[in-house]
């Protein structure tokens, strides 16, 4: 099944389908090349939307969680994926240590690390949780929603070690986005592979980075297989640190968002799109979905601090701090009239998966990260992400999610960039 789009403007879309159909074997050479110069996180989750003239991601997370959403049939792609990561990073590795974000975990939570557990176990790893949350004393078993258990327990730290009582891993992953800073306790750990590395944390990352990195991937791209990078590319600005309560931040925010409407109107003016286009504010660091604004006319910045329009922003929904201004991208993708975005999931530099989040009460320019959301996974199965030449633009499953996945692996080279960007030890050389 592909999920229906409901606009007309579908032309771009199965062009750009086309185009990249026609281009496979072009495709797949560029990102085997940038592969030999690059390294990818050892996972990575994007955020696609699909606007039936456009297709672009808007978010890219090294930290995912949702793997238990994939397909069952695609496990053996990420076993596969995994197998190859670690030969890689760490051939003679034995014991896999995951750091699990810190808190109660949701039931939610958990079933996705009982997936990632049973990834990276039928890879040939014993996989063992170590939690770095100070408020976790001992081992505790923990229920999960099939009836089966999971242990987590307080991670050790021995000189350039981390590890657990009888456990002495190789390779710690880190499943924990680090958003209040990287503790002492992953430090310096010089004697075993960290990954993904602590700059990928949201202390130091950057969406602003990650979409300038792929504003930069996206133009060598298109050059490629000769699109407009526009087509592909999500456009932002940047305010830095603001308060919208201040007359400084309210005004570099009316000034980022008026000119980057502007520069959108022309490209929609430029393909004839009657859609009234809209950009996003949200917070430069990962909030889980929370503090995001959308965003219609620089008018409507005009009420912030007084009682909004029905339906306008408010300023509770400004986020505080560094703010991203990001073009907004319509999710047109509906499934059983819902509004649908896909996601592809990524390990190493392969594809192994994905899902939509599908979302019967939002609309098509809301963020879809919220109660109510449910999960469809992707069609991989049967034809898996290999495309069908031949097969008409917008009518093949598999031709629409090697699309996805095209997608998805640019954002991943974007990320390798970003994180060789911030590379401490790089940063010391250079």
């Amino acid at each position: 099944m592909v999920p229906h789009l409901i606009t007309a403007l579908t032309g771009p879309i199965n062009e750009l389908e086309q185009r990249i159909l026609d281009a496979t074997p072009v495709i797949e050479r560029w990102f085997r090349l940038e592969w030999m110069e690059h390294t990818p996180p050892i996972y990575c989750s994007v955020d696609i939307r699909n606007a039936g003239f456009k297709l672009a991601p808007v978010d890219t997370n090294l930290y995912p969680d949702g793997w238990h959403n994939l397909s069952p049939e695609m496990l053996p792609l990420a076993v596969q994926a995994a197998q190859a990561a670690i030969e890689k990073i760490c051939p003679e590795a034995r014991n896999l240590l995951v750091v699990p974000e810190n808190g109660k975990p949701s039931s939610f939570y958990l079933a996705s690390l009982q997936r990632l557990q049973e990834i990276f176990r039928m890879a040939g790893l014993n996989v063992r949780f170590g939690s770095i949350d100070p408020a976790l004393k001992r081992s505790t078993v923990v229920p999960l929603p099939d009836g089966e258990t999971l242990t987590l327990e307080p991670a050790q730290r021995q000189r350039f070690r981390l590890g657990l009582k009888n456990f002495d891993p190789c390779t710690i992953l880190l499943n924990n986005d680090l958003a209040a800073g990287a503790p002492g306790i992953l430090e310096e750990l010089h004697e075993q592979y960290l990954l993904p590395p602590l700059q990928a944390g949201w202390s130091v990352r950057r969406k602003s980075r990650h979409f300038q990195c792929y504003e930069e991937v996206s133009k060598r791209f298109g050059k490629l297989i000769g699109i407009d990078p526009w087509l592909i590319n999500p456009l932002y600005a940047t305010c830095g640190e603001i308060d919208i309560h201040e007359p400084q931040g309210g005004e570099c925010l009316r000034t980022n968002v008026d000119a980057l409407l502007t520069k959108v109107r022309r490209k929609y003016k430029e393909y004839g799109i009657g859609e009234k286009p809209f950009v996003v504010v949200k917070a430069d660091q990962g909030t889980h979905g929370m503090g995001i604004m959308t965003v219609r006319d620089v008018k409507d910045l005009d009420q912030l601090g007084r009682q909004p329009p029905r339906g306008g922003p408010s300023a509770a929904a400004v986020p505080r701090g560094e703010v991203i201004i990001q073009e907004g991208v319509l999710a047109h993708e509906r499934i059983h009239d819902a509004v649908a975005e896909p996601v592809v999931y990524m390990i190493d530099r392969y594809v192994v998966g994905g899902f939509y989040r599908v979302h019967a009460q939002r609309g098509e320019d809301e963020n879809l990260s919220a109660p109510g959301t449910r999960f469809v996974p992707l069609a991989f199965a049967g034809g898996g992400q290999l495309p069908k030449p031949g097969m008409r633009a917008g009518a093949s499953a598999p031709n629409r999610f090697y699309m996805y996945g095209v997608i998805g692996r640019l954002a991943l080279v974007a990320a390798s960039y970003e994180l060789e960007a911030t590379d401490p030890e790089l940063q010391a050389i250079t």
